[in-house]
């Protein structure tokens, strides 16, 4: 109710400020939006400063996707930071440090499309389209570098509106409004949601749906994890997804976080999943004090492409030459009969894998990178754990546990963070 109250009352702000408000009369999307821009950055009152906003929004979001590329660029040319202004201060500054010169550095550094986004901000969905505008620029960096600047501006901002102080936690189950649930449907990255059946087996008694939300994206999850109330430590994703509710008995003893999907595609490199996992730690903890295991059933997304392409000085010691023609050989990994002879070294090279860091000290697989960041630790490798044609592809069919023990989160962070040591289990030490 709250949200949807704000919004009320901003759309009343713009309402009111139309009054004020004259709108530019080119025909060209990019010269009116770029006059919106400058009289959004001269000094307006709240109400048509807000009426300015929404016109501006609007107008980018009925801009056709050349015309959007083209407004993308003018935020990231003629509102970027001033280079002379800022030699001249930081100049100023380091011949008399002070409270004075810190001031007018602090201004330099600042460009001012950080403070027309701001403003932007102030319209109604004035965030979201901050949030797609962001995920439009992303599409296009790896071609276009000069957009670089603007993304860190963007990164800044949406960090500082999406940190954990606004954030609401939120328990999803079957009677959540359906715009929710069918967005979970759509936004689920790891195990594709097979239609409403299988979402509601996902929301049974013995499963757990959590996620964030926030007050500027109505209805729209930042991110969500799904988790299954178990018995035992769980090794494959089959079993765990189609296991009927009923035959599940008794008080569980551990949780298996075996999804996590970010939503926002626009909030890329602001991280909610750490928050999210140790909140839902907490959350079962008081529940269901029974629960004291908790651990991920996670995907190896990157193994199979580090297992057939590392060069030969890279390759560890125990794999020979003729090993790893027969693992780089067109088939070998995607017939059960050969993997399965091969199973003992493609086990120790997968904890090799999890346990090797890149050049910053940071694990090689993405998703060992996440929850070893979190403070879990390397549990168990799980052979045959997801046999879909993605998991083969991607890391011949083996998934892991990363066990979130609440007694060893420290020390694992601080081993981590400090020394870049990976935690993991005697029986991952064993492989190694």
């Amino acid at each position: 109710m709250g949200r949807i109250w704000m919004s009320q009352v901003i759309d009343a702000i713009a309402d009111l400020g139309r009054n004020y408000l004259e709108r530019p009369s080119s025909k060209s999307p990019l010269k009116a939006a770029k006059r919106l821009c400058d009289d959004l950055l001269s000094d307006r009152g709240e109400a048509s400063g807000t009426a300015l906003a929404r016109e501006l929004v609007d107008r980018y979001l009925a801009m056709d996707e050349a015309d959007q590329d083209g407004f993308i660029d003018l935020l990231a040319s003629d509102y970027s930071y001033a280079a002379d202004k800022l030699q001249n201060a930081a100049s100023a500054y380091a011949q008399n440090p002070g409270d004075d010169t810190y001031r007018v550095l602090r201004n330099a550094v600042e460009s001012p499309r950080q403070e027309l986004l701001r403003r932007i901000n102030m319209a109604p969905d004035g965030t979201a389209t901050i949030v797609k505008l962001r995920e439009r620029l992303l599409n296009r960096i790896a071609e276009a570098p000069h957009l670089k600047t603007l993304d860190t501006d963007l990164r800044h901002l949406l960090s500082s509106w999406f940190n954990r102080g606004f954030l609401q936690f939120e328990r999803i189950e079957w009677r959540t409004p359906a715009a929710i649930l069918e967005k979970l449907i759509t936004y689920e990255a790891v195990h594709e949601i097979k239609g409403w059946g299988d979402l509601r087996r996902r929301l049974a008694d013995d499963r757990r749906c959590f996620a964030f939300f926030h007050p500027a994206l109505t209805d729209e999850p930042l991110i969500f994890v799904e988790v299954a109330l178990t018995n035992e430590l769980s090794g494959q994703i089959g079993p765990l997804l189609d296991t009927p509710p009923e035959s599940s008995g008794g008080n569980p003893t551990t949780a298996i976080f075996y999804s996590i999907s970010n939503c926002q595609t626009g909030l890329a490199g602001i991280s909610f999943g750490n928050f999210l996992i140790k909140q839902v730690v907490d959350v079962l903890s008081q529940e269901l004090p029974t629960i004291k295991t908790f651990s991920t059933l996670s995907p190896i997304p990157g193994f199979r492409r580090w297992l057939t392409s590392t060069p030969a000085e890279f390759r560890p010691d125990f794999v020979s030459d003729s090993d790893f023609a027969a693992l780089s050989s067109s088939g070998t990994l995607d017939d059960a009969d050969k993997r399965s002879e091969m199973k003992k070294l493609i086990t120790k090279l997968c904890a090799t894998y999890l346990t090797s860091t890149n050049s910053r000290n940071l694990p090689l697989d993405p998703v060992a990178r996440f929850h070893l960041g979190n403070s879990a630790s390397v549990e168990r490798i799980n052979w045959d754990g997801d046999l879909s044609d993605k998991r083969i592809s991607q890391s011949a069919g083996l998934m892991v546990n990363y066990l979130y023990a609440p007694d060893q989160i420290v020390g694992n962070h601080e081993a981590f963070v400090n020394e870049g040591k990976i935690a993991t289990s005697s029986k991952v030490r064993g492989f190694l």
